[in-house]
C-alpha cells in the first residue's frame, strides 16, 4: 500500500511539473522566484510584509495598462502613448474637481479623454495602414503638449479628500484598493481574451490577420477595440495615481510606456502578434516592480536602474525572436 501512495505521489509530481514546464508563464515565474529570494538573501527587509505590500500597490498601476497592452501586443500592435494619456486622464479629472464638477463626473471625463485618445488612435491606424509606431509615438507628444498646455507644467493641487480617499482605501485594513482593482481589471481581461470570441479574434489578427479577414473576422472594429480599451486603462491608472499623491502631475506617467511594454513581452507577450496571456503579461508587470523595488532598496542609482531595464527589454526582444523561431521550424518539421 505504501509502495503504491509512494508511485501515485510521484506520478502526481511528474503530471505537475510536465504541466507547469509547458505553460508559457513558467520561465517568468522561476525567474521572479529566484530573483527574489536573491534579493532577499542580500536585503531581508525585501520580504517584510510592508515592503512586499508596497510592491503590489505599485504593481497594481502598471498592471491595469499592462492588460490593455496585452491585447495590442497579440494583434501586433503597440502603443506609445499610454504614459502620456495616463498623464492627461488625471490632469483632466483634477481640473474638473476643481471646478466645482463632482467627483464621479470629473472621473469619468478623465476616463473620456483616454477613450476619445483611443479612438482616434484606432481610426489613423486602421484607415490610413501607418504603423502604430509612429501613431502612437506621435499621439505620445500630442497628449504631452496638451498636458503642457493646460497645466503650463504646475500640478493640479489640492484635490478634494473624498477623491484621495479613493485610492488610499485599505481592504482588511492592510491592502490598498488599487490591488483589488488591478486583479479585478486582470482577471476580467484574462476572461475576455481566453474566453470570448473578441479574444480569439484578437489572437487571429495577430497570428495571420490575412486570414482572420478571410474568415469573417471585422479587423477594423476589434483593432478599434484594443486602442480604445488601452487608452481607456491609462486614463484610469492615471486617475487612480493622482488619488495617491493627492495632486495631478503634468510629469506623470514620463517612460511608464517602456515599463508596461517590458513587462509584457517578459511575461511572455510576442511583439510578433499572436502569442501570450493576461497571467504572463501580469507576472511580468510584478518583476518590473520587483526590480525596481529591491535595486532601490540596494540603494543603485537610479542611472544604473535604466540601464538594467533597457538591458531587460533588449533582452527580453531577442528572447521572443528566438521562441519565434523555434515554433516556426517546429511547424515547419511538423508538416515534413
Amino acid at each position: 500500500m505504501l509502495d503504491i501512495k509512494r508511485d501515485n505521489k510521484k506520478g502526481s509530481i511528474k503530471k505537475f511539473l510536465k504541466w507547469f514546464f509547458i505553460r508559457q508563464e513558467s520561465s517568468i515565474i522561476i525567474v521572479l522566484v529566484l530573483y527574489s529570494l536573491i534579493v532577499t538573501l542580500v536585503n531581508p527587509v525585501f520580504i517584510s510584509t510592508a515592503n512586499v505590500i508596497n510592491i503590489l500597490r505599485s504593481t497594481g498601476f502598471t498592471l491595469i495598462m499592462v492588460v490593455g497592452m496585452t491585447f495590442v501586443l497579440i494583434t501586433a500592435g503597440l502603443d506609445l502613448s499610454v504614459g502620456a494619456v495616463f498623464a492627461l486622464g488625471a490632469i483632466i479629472c483634477g481640473l474638473s474637481m476643481q471646478a466645482g464638477i463632482p467627483i464621479i463626473l470629473s472621473i469619468l471625463l478623465g476616463m473620456l479623454s483616454g477613450l476619445v485618445i483611443g479612438i482616434f488612435i484606432g481610426t489613423v491606424i486602421v484607415k490610413t495602414g501607418i504603423p502604430p509606431l509612429i501613431v502612437t509615438l506621435g499621439m505620445m507628444y500630442v497628449c504631452r503638449g496638451l498636458v503642457s498646455i493646460i497645466t503650463k507644467g504646475v500640478p493640479v493641487y489640492p484635490l478634494p479628500e473624498q477623491f484621495m480617499l479613493i485610492e488610499q482605501t485599505k481592504i482588511f485594513n492592510s491592502l490598498p484598493v488599487i490591488i483589488l482593482i488591478s486583479v479585478a481589471i486582470a482577471v476580467i481581461g484574462h476572461i475576455i481574451l481566453s474566453k470570448t470570441v473578441f479574444g480569439r479574434s484578437v489572437y487571429a489578427i495577430g497570428g495571420n490577420e490575412e486570414a482572420a479577414k478571410i474568415s469573417g473576422i471585422n479587423i477594423t472594429k476589434v483593432k478599434m477595440a484594443v486602442y480604445i480599451m488601452t487608452s481607456t486603462l491609462a486614463a484610469i491608472s492615471g486617475i487612480l495615481m493622482s488619488s495617491r499623491l493627492g495632486s495631478a502631475e503634468p510629469a506623470a506617467g514620463t517612460g511608464i510606456e517602456l515599463k508596461v511594454i517590458a513587462g509584457s513581452i517578459i511575461g511572455g507577450i510576442s511583439t510578433f502578434g499572436g502569442m501570450g496571456t493576461i497571467l504572463g503579461a501580469s507576472l511580468g508587470a510584478l518583476f518590473m516592480e520587483v526590480m525596481t523595488n529591491s535595486l532601490t532598496l540596494m540603494k543603485v542609482s537610479v542611472y544604473w536602474q535604466n540601464l538594467v531595464f533597457g538591458v531587460i527589454l533588449i533582452a527580453s526582444v531577442l528572447l521572443d525572436q528566438y521562441k519565434r523561431r523555434l515554433i516556426i521550424r517546429q511547424s515547419v518539421k511538423a508538416k515534413d
